[in-house]
């Protein structure tokens, strides 16, 4: 078994110090060693979830590998001497490892989006990564909150063998669905990867790479989507910021007294 990951606290949150080829490299380790772990990927709006809610915080603790998805979480990581860190984006990791993992016979499994958007998404991969094994999909029906698997799922996800299952239901429920329904599944480990699906599947306009870089990808996204999105990107960057500012200044007054 390797060694924990090293990790960097950011307003509560333990976030993995990796790039896209650490983070590729880990899960390749995690599938091997079958350990029944689940990785969530962590923008800016996860972090200041995660700071609001103890519970969903404990959820992100818990995994075996927290990415820092938005730029901003790897900016505060290389600022705190981590100079390897790098965005860890969720499609990008996704698609490292659907085109790696064609060497080793990796097995898929997409759980999230909806029929269309599954279907559109298999056969973009399978065009892109000839050889790629996709074992199984499930669109699953529309949720409030994370839920328990039926048994029906949970028979189709244990037959189709597994090595990642990629869970799309969005953030913050993602992350408490793989949480939840670890235990029964049997499978080496759940990746949450958000709106990956439908970015990959060419169903919804991806931010350009340089967007990316710069930590503007929300101004993009929030442009695409204002009215689903304006509450998650306005006032979590706000909040962000404060609680950046109010915890620092906090940490140096506790270090004078």
């Amino acid at each position: 078994m390797e060694a924990p990951l090293k990790t960097y606290a950011l307003l509560g949150t333990n976030v993995s110090v990796v790039d896209s080829f650490l983070a590729a490299e880990r899960l390749s380790l995690l599938v091997r060693d079958r350990q029944k772990a689940y990785v969530c990927v962590a923008p800016v709006s996860t972090i200041v979830e995660a700071r609001r809610d103890a519970e969903y915080q404990k959820v992100l603790n818990e995994a075996a590998m927290v990415t820092p998805d938005g730029a901003p979480v790897a900016w505060i990581g290389r600022l705190n001497g981590h100079r390897q860190v790098r965005r860890t984006y969720g499609p990008d990791l996704m698609l490292k490892m659907c085109d790696e993992g064609r060497a080793s016979g990796l097995r898929h499994f997409f759980y999230g989006g909806t029929p269309e958007v599954c279907d559109r998404l298999e056969r973009s991969l399978k065009e892109r990564f000839p050889g790629i094994l996709v074992v199984g999909k499930i669109a699953p029906p529309f949720a409030a909150k994370a839920e328990r698997l039926t048994e029906q799922a949970r028979h189709a996800i244990h037959a189709a063998r597994p090595d990642i299952l990629w869970v799309a239901l969005g953030s913050p429920k993602q992350d408490f669905w793989m949480a939840l329904n670890r235990d029964a599944l049997d499978v080496p480990v759940m990746v949450g990867v958000g709106a990956a699906f439908d970015f990959l599947a060419g169903a919804k306009p991806q931010a350009p790479r340089w967007m990316g870089r710069m930590g503007l990808e929300w101004l993009f996204r929030l442009c695409c989507e204002p009215r689903r999105l304006w509450k998650r990107y306005l006032i979590g960057n706000a909040l962000f910021v404060w609680f950046l500012f109010r915890d620092g200044v906090r940490g140096r007054r506790d270090a004078r007294t």
